[in-house]
């Protein structure tokens, strides 16, 4: 009998963004465009956080060094802060604390994204998640997207896949612990234009506010 999945999302957001020069949860989502003033208040720790509150029971968000900065948005939006003690250890140090949390809350199942993938459509996730549900009920243990032939986030992840990963020594990273299982791991054909997206620098963060002719120039 396949198990009803108890789903929490997972944020990752420890890291120093030392590239972007401010911390990447806080900027301005979708970003503002030259000359525009932003009026919603929405960033990428908020569109993330709400997101994926649609598709799960709870959403627990990564922090480090940061966790004082970010801690009143975290609770402001619904979420659960989890410090990572020793966020100079990597973002699979990150990836375990969370997974962690998600196991303590009682859920057997969770959605992992950096806080710095910008959130994908709520069609999308819907369509990742129904094809998680039924890829779990083949005895798959994690789905992801892929776009263009490159993998994205987030990572939806059942209680084996978890397992795996806090099995993992702590200098794995995710494309050691999917590669260990990629028998066991799907990625779902999707369009949507975020779907391996990052956001590292001013310069990547500005080019998603570009509109797409001025991209392919």
């Amino acid at each position: 009998m396949t198990r009803a999945a108890m789903l929490c999302g997972v944020i990752l957001a420890a890291g120093e963004s030392t590239r972007m020069g401010r911390d990447k949860a806080l900027l301005p989502w979708p970003p503002i465009t030259p000359g525009t003033i932003q009026t919603d208040g929405e960033t990428l720790l908020s569109a993330a956080i709400h997101s994926l509150l649609q598709l799960t029971d709870e959403v627990v968000v990564v922090s480090g060094n940061n966790s004082d900065t970010i801690a009143p948005f975290v609770q402001a939006y619904g979420a659960s802060l989890v410090r990572n003690p020793a966020p100079e250890r990597g973002q699979f140090s990150s990836i375990q604390a969370g997974l962690r949390a998600v196991l303590e809350r009682g859920c057997n199942a969770a959605i992992l994204t950096p806080v710095d993938c910008p959130p994908l459509s709520a069609t999308t996730l819907l369509h990742l998640r129904t094809s998680f549900e039924q890829a779990s009920s083949r005895g798959k243990w994690g789905v992801a997207p892929e776009r263009d032939g490159k993998h994205g986030h987030p990572l939806f992840l059942s209680l084996e896949l978890i397992e795996a990963f806090l099995c993992a020594p702590a200098t794995s990273n995710t494309r050691d612990v999917k590669r260990a299982n990629e028998e066991h791991v799907e990625y779902v054909q999707v369009s949507d234009p975020f779907a391996g997206a990052e956001v590292n620098t001013p310069e990547e963060y500005a080019a998603l506010s570009m509109p797409a002719s001025s991209k392919s120039r």
